[in-house]
């Protein structure tokens, strides 16, 4: 059999932000409709080690009433992918899914990484046939996760934010926070973005090198506070143990995007915060476990359990209520779920099998015997 490889590059070429967010819409439609399962992450972390690793897998099965999996039609045929002077098409080897698919991504992540020029995300992401349980694919997990997160903040903040929400502001100038800036501005119209990090100097150079870049004008902040001053879209993508945002910068009517704290020690927002917005996320599980936005606020005693108004996924389905009034503030708790991975790796597949036959040339990936 052969075996697609996509490196980086080759997952950013095939995958759109509008596309992979219409794939997040589908996926997290299928979870919630029990079309797809997931365990909660399991996460090792050495004592003594830089990082952690944790495993993902996922299943996603077709959708009944039209027989594809939730990434969409993605084609089966064999003839156009297969290396016939191998003899793969004799052998009936599949370069295509079929009614259901696995995916497993196996994620490493070092906090250290940037200094040395690397994304804290560091693995892959494997993609194998329903069907067969044969590996199809293997994708660059940190090109995945920074796609697939910011196209599932463009879901929430279409079916969270107010309809006219137009004025951005993006805590954070690592990968995740230049992902949401290019996600967001392609698929809303903004007034404009505003960014602040760290360090003042190094939120210049971030916001130097998306000139060009975005239709909304992009302007640096001295600080957090700065930045969302009158923001009714706002996106924490940090990696900070403490907040980085508190209750009273945050205008009324805002809708959150917080990304950054998927540890339970970690947080962006303050307890007020939480305690205050209608909280949302793309699981239950996920959130109860593994969020500290939320874990350190009902330590505090600041929330229970039933403070989570909804899943992503619910909201998308009609079966539970998003937003209740212009003023209120929404917050999406992004955990992010193997089966975006799966849904993410699925759609990438998809497009250069399908730019592939249309051109009879392969343009993305490298195949491998396997």
């Amino acid at each position: 059999m052969r075996l697609l490889v996509l490196s980086a590059s080759d997952v950013r070429a095939l995958l759109g932000y509008r596309e992979c967010a219409d794939a997040m819409r589908d996926a997290l439609i299928a979870l919630a409709a029990g079309r797809a399962q997931q365990p909660l992450r399991t996460v090792i972390s050495p004592d003594g080690a830089a990082g952690l690793m944790a495993l993902m897998p996922s299943y996603l099965a077709a959708d009944t009433a039209t027989g594809d999996t939730a990434t969409g039609d993605i084609a089966t045929g064999d003839t156009a992918t297969g290396d016939t002077a191998t003899g793969d098409t004799a052998t009936g080897d599949r370069h295509g899914l079929g009614e259901s698919a696995y995916g497993l991504k196996a994620i490493c992540i070092t906090p250290t990484n940037p200094a040395a020029g690397l994304d804290t995300h560091q693995g892959v992401v494997l993609l194998s046939d329903g069907q067969t349980g044969a590996p199809l694919a293997i994708l660059n997990a940190s090109a995945v996760t920074e796609i697939r997160t910011a196209a599932v903040s463009v879901v929430a903040t279409e079916v969270l934010a107010n309809p006219d929400a137009a004025r951005l502001a993006v805590i954070g100038t690592g990968v995740q926070g230049r992902a949401h800036i290019l996600a967001l501005d392609a698929t809303r119209p903004l007034s404009e973005i505003r960014v602040a990090g760290r360090d003042e100097g190094r939120t210049r150079q971030f916001a130097a090198s998306l000139s060009g870049r975005t239709r909304a004008p992009l302007q640096p902040c001295a600080s957090a506070r700065e930045a969302v001053a009158g923001a009714d879209l706002i996106v924490t993508a940090t990696s900070s143990a403490q907040p980085v945002l508190e209750r009273d910068w945050i205008a009324a009517g805002a809708h959150l995007n917080a990304v950054g704290a998927c540890l339970p020690h970690q947080r962006e927002l303050d307890t007020a915060t939480v305690a205050t917005g209608a909280l949302f996320a793309d699981r239950r599980d996920s959130l109860l476990a593994e969020a500290g936005d939320y874990r350190i606020a009902a330590a505090e005693g600041a929330v229970s359990e039933d403070h989570l108004r909804a899943e992503l996924g619910a909201v998308l389905t009609g079966a539970a209520a998003g937003r209740t009034s212009a003023a209120e503030m929404t917050i999406f708790e992004s955990l992010g779920l193997a089966v975006e991975d799966l849904a993410a790796a699925a759609l990438a597949y998809r497009n250069a099998i399908r730019a592939q036959s249309r051109s009879g040339s392969e343009l993305s990936g490298s195949w491998v015997s396997f």
